[in-house]
């Protein structure tokens, strides 16, 4: 049971040896120790603080690529759509530049043709007027006696002669 009560000597020395040590300690330790303390403690809170604005950075930059990104997507679609309309706008000046060019071909084939027909009808009209011609020279020409031998004569004129 000695052990459990200890002599009054012995706690006096034990409580010496502890204020010395205690007084030692304050005296080198404390310091340095509370100040590596604070130290970390700043350190820590410094840490924490820059990672809280790197993270408000970080939620601001990604919210102005997504800005930037939904700006990108706004002007692909408009540049997508003007490109739509140019295309748009191109075919429908070819196809009207071809109905023009069409209508215009069509009209100079007509007017070819008329003029053709015309130059063709000139042609058969001539060529009547000269047979018409011959055929009267030939009937003066010929001394007929009667009525009928003219027109036997005419006749046989008539299916001598060959249209082209």
């Amino acid at each position: 049971m000695k052990l459990l009560t200890p002599d009054f000597g012995l706690l006096i020395w034990t409580a010496l040896a502890f204020v010395i040590v205690l007084y030692i300690l304050a005296k080198f330790a404390w310091k340095p120790i509370l100040k590596s303390l604070k130290e970390r403690e700043t350190g820590i809170a410094d840490s924490l603080a820059t990672a809280e604005k790197v993270k408000a950075e970080m939620a601001q930059m990604k919210s102005e690529n997504e800005a930037l990104l939904a700006k990108a997507r706004e002007e692909r679609a408009q540049l997508l759509k003007e490109a739509r309309d140019t295309k748009d706008r191109i075919i429908n000046e070819a196809k009207e530049q071809a109905k023009i060019e069409a209508n215009k071909i069509i009209v100079d084939a007509q007017t070819a043709i008329q003029q053709q027909k015309m130059a063709a009808l000139t042609e058969v009209k001539n060529q009547v007027g000269n047979l018409v011609i011959e055929v009267a020279e030939k009937v003066l020409r010929r001394e007929l006696a009667g009525k009928a031998e003219q027109e036997s004569y005419i006749k046989q004129l008539a299916s001598e002669v060959k249209l082209n």
